[in-house]
């Protein structure tokens, strides 16, 4: 095993007690066009989507999203409920290819799934130690062939395991890297064209670390304290890939203020705005609040040419009832924050 450690400079605890400037901008205004079966049930069931796009048939294409009391969820791109996977007290679900992992704490494991192109349906194929307590979040990558998965803890450690193709069969990843962060960690994502892991410290801000160098720590891109909407908890994020490796953007949810901040993709990660989802008075779809997990996917879906955004939400209508995703068209986003 290889591993790198280090711990990034620790945030002023003054700092984390001070009150952050509010945001006093502009907030775009966007409404979501569809959503999926509920969790029926009371409490804080849903939390983290992945959108899984079918090359083959666009329109056949699936949204995995984690139950936090049982396990993976999946859903048609009309909403309708397909499978129930019962693997345990999962947290983040996220995916590459036809290969899905999830943040299993039930058993301190990375939970595998297998997703068939030609059934449209996902597999649970086993679970690999992550030889730490309560895995939390989770992201997929990839580089060349090389399949990555960051998890990440509450104590602001996040594990970079790397597997082939044939250690993924059997469920043997390596430990590369380990990273610490000063405190509560859940969300990431990976952008795989750069080498790079954006990470959410929920009560500070969003990080980037540089895979390509072993040796450089994490640099912070946008804080609560900057005053651009970003709110603690900083909570899920993703990315919308543009046609090139400079070109795209990062969303995280700022969870406590129910809406989300907008960056670019490439370096210096420039604020690009905010916005909310409200109730879609034409399709009575309700808005969005408190806002966990989301995913993004550029690649063009039927009547989504631009790709489409899922976000967990938590109210539906009531807060921790019902709870499940909601999904926004990417074109409307970029329009109202003028992205393109």
């Amino acid at each position: 095993m290889k591993s790198t450690y280090w711990l990034a400079a620790l945030v002023p605890l003054a700092a984390c007690a001070t009150t952050p400037p509010t945001y006093t901008g502009e907030i775009a205004t966007i409404v979501a066009m569809n959503e999926t079966a509920p969790m029926n049930g009371e409490g804080d069931l849903a939390d983290d989507p992945a959108i899984w796009v079918n090359t083959a048939d666009p329109a056949s294409s699936l949204i995995l999203g984690t139950n936090k009391d049982e396990g993976v969820y999946v859903y048609a791109l009309d909403g309708g409920e397909l499978q129930e996977l019962p693997v345990g007290q999962v947290n983040n679900v996220d995916l590459r290819g036809n290969i899905a992992i999830a943040s299993n704490d039930s058993h301190n494991v990375i939970s595998w799934f297998d997703i068939n192109p030609q059934t449209l349906t996902v597999s649970h194929i086993g679970n690999s130690p992550t030889g730490k307590d309560e895995p939390y979040g989770i992201c997929a990558g990839l580089s060349g062939e090389t399949y990555k998965a960051a998890v990440t803890y509450k104590d602001g450690t996040i594990q970079i395991w790397s597997a082939t193709w044939e250690t993924v069969d059997t469920l043997s990843p390596s430990l590369d890297r380990v990273v610490k962060l000063p405190s509560k960690l859940e969300g990431c994502v990976f952008d795989d064209a750069n080498d790079r892991l954006f990470v959410g410290e929920e009560a500070f801000g969003v990080w980037v670390v540089d895979l390509k160098d072993e040796t450089a720590e994490p640099s912070v891109v946008d804080t609560i304290a900057a005053a651009n909407g970003l709110v603690e908890d900083v909570e899920g994020m993703s990315l919308w890939l543009g046609d090139d490796a400079d070109s795209g953007y990062l969303v995280v949810s700022a969870q406590a203020a129910d809406r989300y901040v907008v960056y670019d993709r490439a370096p210096p990660f420039a604020w690009r705005g905010v916005f909310t989802i409200a109730d879609n008075e034409a399709t009575g779809i309700g808005g969005v609040s408190h806002t966990d997990g989301l995913d993004i996917s550029s690649a063009p879906l039927p009547g989504l040419p631009g790709g489409l955004l899922v976000v967990q939400d938590d109210a539906n209508p009531v807060s921790e009832f019902n709870q499940n995703f909601k999904m926004v068209d990417w074109t409307a986003i970029s329009e109202a924050l003028d992205l393109n």
